[in-house]
């Protein structure tokens, strides 16, 4: 029971000083939920009811590796938040991947930087989840026939309002 508490208080110190958001733990759905063979997730629910996913890999990951994770565990992403102090990152990152490979071009677009932004390393990686796809949350795991299976059965959909 103190494990859960220490791994709650040390999740929401980890996210303050990495990603500069001030996300207090509710409730935990799923805690070091493997999520791929070097990285394990944890899902939780904030005070303000907004549902996190924290993944943290011992190997490096980048953007596009988060993005299929979060597929693949059954959730919906509505924002992957960059590291603190650094709100353009991704597209920082792909402008730079761009220019490696076509130094001579000038005036980049968004649409040039959309594959090269996921080549950013993102690790750890915090993402705001909008959806439970259909009300299952899926780990990894390397026995079974798909590579993944049900965790945890969890029902939530974000509601945007104005």
């Amino acid at each position: 029971m103190n494990e859960q508490v220490y791994h709650d208080i040390a999740l929401e110190k980890q996210v303050r000083a990495l990603f500069g958001v001030s996300a207090d733990v509710d409730s935990v759905i799923a805690r070091n939920m493997p999520v791929g063979r070097t990285a394990d997730a944890t899902l939780f629910l904030t005070k303000k009811k907004q549902l996190f996913l924290y993944i943290d890999s011992y190997a490096k990951i980048l953007l596009s590796d988060v993005q299929k994770l979060v597929s693949r565990a059954g959730l919906k992403a509505e924002l992957y938040l960059p590291p603190k102090g650094q709100p353009d990152y991704f597209d920082e990152i792909g402008r730079r991947k761009f220019r490696e490979i076509f130094p001579g071009r000038s005036n980049i677009s968004d649409r040039d930087i959309a594959f090269y932004r996921t080549l950013a390393p993102y690790t750890p990686a915090l993402v705001l989840i909008s959806e439970v796809k259909d009300g299952t949350v899926y780990q990894y795991d390397s026995d079974s026939s798909a590579d993944w299976r049900p965790s945890v059965k969890f029902t939530y959909r974000r509601i945007k309002t104005s």
